[in-house]
């Protein structure tokens, strides 16, 4: 049993890293495999839109492109659970994840459907007003719905919330393991 964690914020110390932390220790306390993604420091590129929109990912299910891409969604389809964490600006998810999420979503949609069911854990963490994590985590699962995989959790993070979310973090890392075994 495993789960991929896979995260995106340019800052690595920041409140994303801390989310993130916080649910890698409950993972941990549960003894359960894990491994962890940090996007911003992978190569992993924009989807080309190949040919007419789609190319070998609505072919084949896998993409032209030569990066990091082809082993995290490897990872991701031998995990038993998936846990997204992301900063969020302007109300949505970092712009890595969005490619990231473009790309998966091109091959699970069209071709294969290696995610269908997994249960993921989706966290927001929103600096400043902290009024986008709600929309953010709203996006976020509508990319997993379009790949029918299942949000069994959806935690908005804040500069408000941290003190006491932190901790919970922990708590639900630990819980989402019980989900996913």
């Amino acid at each position: 049993m495993s789960i991929a964690i896979v995260w995106s914020s340019p800052n690595g110390n920041g409140l994303t890293a801390s989310a993130k932390n916080a649910v890698l220790e409950g993972i941990q306390k549960q003894g359960m495999e894990y491994q962890e993604y940090h996007l911003n420091t992978m190569d992993v590129n924009t989807c080309l839109a190949c040919s007419t929109g789609y190319g070998l990912c609505k072919a084949e299910g896998s993409c032209v492109l030569e990066d990091d891409f082809q082993d995290l969604y490897h990872t991701l389809c031998k995990s038993d659970g998936i846990v997204l964490v992301t900063a969020v600006y302007w109300h949505d998810m970092t712009e890595v994840l969005k490619s990231f999420m473009d790309r998966l979503r091109r091959c699970e949609t069209a071709h294969n459907h290696h995610l269908e069911g997994k249960p993921c854990m989706l966290i927001a963490c929103a600096g400043g007003s902290g009024n986008g994590a709600i929309r953010c985590l709203f996006t976020m699962e509508h990319a997993l719905e379009n790949m029918k995989m299942t949000a069994v959790e959806r935690l908005p993070v804040t500069k408000f919330n941290r003190s006491y979310l932190l901790p919970a973090l922990t708590e639900a890392g630990a819980a989402f393991c019980e989900k996913v075994r």
